[in-house]
């Protein structure tokens, strides 16, 4: 049989042809896989970029097809050199190069759902006859063990329920295969712990359980759990270890995925982002048809996450070291560079500055995208039912088209220079003073914050914001309302330097108190829920997830409208205050003055004028301000961003056929750690199965 009738489906590869790699058949693989154009074409550049001239002929050696075919940033501890063991998979002629027909093939069977399985298959089936039998198993087996590796026993009673008890007559095809193999470690697993139970009491030490997990799974765990690896004897009295507590470990390793599904989500539920053992068991009994860890099993989780305290409550980052194989301590040299980097003072200076840079860019593109939508606030608030005369405005809609008609568009952004020109400190302050807070009230390990200190963080930023806003404001709302003020008394209007003289510094901070009165309540609703939004209802940092620009502009926007709404009468009142009264006006001497006087006579819906156009301000202005901030925040060189535990679940997925090829190479390494790591020493030898010692891994 031909090497490529063992690799082509055998939808299109009969057994008593020898294929070739011609142009069709080649097409005839792509077409039963549908490989799209654009993927062949990647593979090219992939191809391209790594294959050295041999003869005039592009080919990759062994490195360079490591090169391009391992994921970048793989997250198990699976060294490079063992990818090379999918290197003689795809070199079928053994001539030790893969040419571009291989690699096209190679690259389109790892497309299968199930390629992961097929490599593995692909390896032992070492005369390619599309089974494997007792001999082979063995010779492959054997040729990746080491000299000190624990033995196995090939004449063992599992063995031969799979391949037969009399000379090993017993083959098995692709299907079977699957089956042995993911029984394969349960078998290691129970032959290596009676191998070392020499008293055959139950029990082996430490020490040589530190060894059996080296063996069949090092290669999932992280240094730290694998130092504690010993430490596993303290679960139970005689400082030894006992075999259901070995299968127990195991079972956590195997079901890691669910493990850590279960972890995210229970402590994402949880009221203060910890679980403890019975918060586990419980969730894991809920959100599964049938239970799925045993107490022993939780046990060892919470055991090797925590420091070995019993039924403790820990956070999401606690369970790192377990479900990280990439993970290291936070004093760890390395670590520590990545993680918290000096910062000099100079970067401290150029921190601060773009914090201002941010905060005031983030708030000029709002403002300006709403700014016409406050100007018919602004003159819906001001216009009272008192006035001698016709009111000028019916609603809103009335409004925005007697500005139009009578000011232009440009009357639509009248007062926008001093808006600009004020925002920048505002929204910076504002956003800096609430970041800050939260930050200093959060907790580290959680990302958690109370209520009551989001609320406090909130109303902070909303009160330290009134410094600029007060100014700026009642600059902007004079401008605003000249429009109207020269149409009925045929006033020329005057500009902001001409408002600032006037009023005075004192005069600025006219409304300073209905102005508090609004922000800190605004600012405190605001960021509260905007938080809650982006973690309870868009699912911000679920499971690794990072919201999209429609999600993340949505609960910025969302979050505005209560907000806006509920500080009406504040908002009123501000306005009312620093607007100049004109002839037939009622005048109001203070906060308390204003609010008994729009009560009294023009009713509690006074309060409340201009609300809905304030929510159509606030609510989109808001909106694409923190859309704006959070962009740059994250290409902010500088941010100090939370400790965050990515795994395979969380971190940017790789190319799927990247992905089955690591997976290919994880099933083999559960035969043994030390799969592939012989490969250098027979690099292209052919593999033989009278002699195991010359057969390459």
């Amino acid at each position: 049989m031909s090497p490529w009738s063992r690799i082509l489906p055998t939808t299109y590869c009969d057994s008593d042809v020898q294929p070739s790699l011609t142009k069709a058949a080649l097409q005839s693989v792509r077409t039963a896989v549908a490989v799209p154009e654009s993927e062949l074409k990647r593979w090219r550049r992939t191809f391209d970029a790594n294959a050295k001239v041999v003869n005039g002929e592009k080919y990759l050696d062994a490195e360079s097809f490591v090169t391009a075919i391992a994921p970048k940033g793989d997250l198990s501890k699976i060294g490079r050199s063992q990818f090379g063991i999918l290197f003689r998979i795809a070199d079928t002629s053994r001539r030790g190069l893969v040419s571009w027909e291989d690699f096209t093939v190679f690259e389109t069977l790892l497309k299968r759902p199930d390629a992961d399985y097929w490599m593995a298959f692909q390896y032992f089936d070492v005369d390619h006859s599309g089974f494997i039998d007792y001999n082979e198993f063995k010779t492959v087996f054997s040729a990746n063990l080491g000299p000190d590796a624990i033995p196995f026993d090939f004449d063992c009673d599992w063995v031969k329920l799979y391949l037969g008890k009399k000379n090993g007559n017993h083959v098995l095809g692709y299907n079977e295969f699957t089956q042995l193999m993911k029984g394969l470690q349960g078998e290691r697993l129970r032959q290596a712990f009676k191998y070392l139970d020499t008293n055959e009491d139950g029990f082996i030490k430490p020490d040589e359980f530190k060894r059996i997990i080296l063996e069949i799974a090092g290669h999932k765990l992280s240094d730290a759990v694998i130092d504690r690896l010993p430490t596993l004897c303290t679960l139970s009295p005689g400082q030894r270890i006992s075999y259901s507590e070995v299968i127990a470990f195991h079972n956590v390793i195997r079901e890691m995925d669910m493990v850590e599904r279960i972890i995210r989500e229970s402590t994402a539920k949880s009221k203060d982002g910890r679980i403890d053992q019975n918060d586990f068991l419980n969730y894991a009994a809920s959100s599964s048809r049938y239970s799925l860890f045993t107490p022993m099993e939780a046990s060892i989780i919470f055991h090797f996450a925590g420091r070995g305290v019993g039924m403790q409550r820990l956070a999401l980052l606690d369970f790192a070291q377990l479900l990280d194989p990439r993970w290291r301590p936070p004093h760890d040299e390395e670590y520590t560079a990545v993680k918290a980097p000096a910062v000099s003072w100079g970067t401290k200076i150029l921190m601060s500055s773009y914090s201002f840079v941010q905060g005031g860019f983030a708030g000029a593109v709002g403002a300006t995208i709403v700014y016409p939508i406050d100007m018919v606030k602004t003159r819906m608030q001001n216009q009272r039912s008192t006035v001698v005369g016709q009111m000028l405005y019916k609603n809103s809609i009335d409004c925005a088209k007697k500005i139009f008609r009578n000011e232009g568009f440009v009357g639509f952004y009248r007062g926008l220079g001093p808006q600009l020109i004020g925002v920048a400190p505002e929204k910076a302050i504002k956003l800096t003073v609430n970041d800050l807070i939260r930050s200093r009230a959060m907790d580290p390990e959680t990302g958690r914050i109370e209520v009551q200190w989001e609320l406090f963080a909130g109303g902070m930023a909303g009160g330290s914001q009134v410094v600029f806003t007060n100014p700026l404001e009642i600059v902007k709302i004079r401008l605003q309302v000249q429009g109207e003020a020269a149409k009925v008394e045929g006033a020329i209007p005057k500009g902001a330097a001409h408002i600032i003289r006037q009023l005075g510094i004192l005069g600025l901070y006219k409304g300073a108190t209905a102005c508090l009165l609004r922000d800190i309540p605004f600012s405190a609703i605001y960021f509260t829920a905007y938080s809650h939004l982006r973690k309870d209802v868009f699912q911000d940092g679920y499971n690794g997830k990072q919201l999209s620009f429609l999600e993340t502009l949505s609960a910025a926007a969302i979050a505005g409208m209560p907000a806006a709404y509920l500080t009406t009468p504040a908002d009123v009142v501000k306005t009312r205050l620093q607007v100049e009264a004109r002839k037939g006006q009622t005048h109001y001497s203070g906060l308390r003055d204003a609010f008994v006087k729009i009560y009294r006579e023009e009713g509690f819906r006074a309060l409340f004028k201009g609300g809905p156009a304030r929510v159509i301000r606030s609510s989109p202005q808001f909106g694409f301000t923190l859309l704006a901030y959070e962009t740059l925040k994250d290409v902010y060189p500088w941010q100090d961003k939370p400790l965050k535990m990515e795994t395979a679940l969380t971190s940017r997925p790789d190319e799927m056929s990247k992905i089955r090829a690591r997976n290919a190479l994880k099933i083999l390494l559960d035969v043994h750690g030390d799969f592939g790591r012989r490969a250098a020493a027979f690099s292209g030898r052919p593999l033989s199965l009278s002699n195991p010692k010359l057969s390459p891994p």
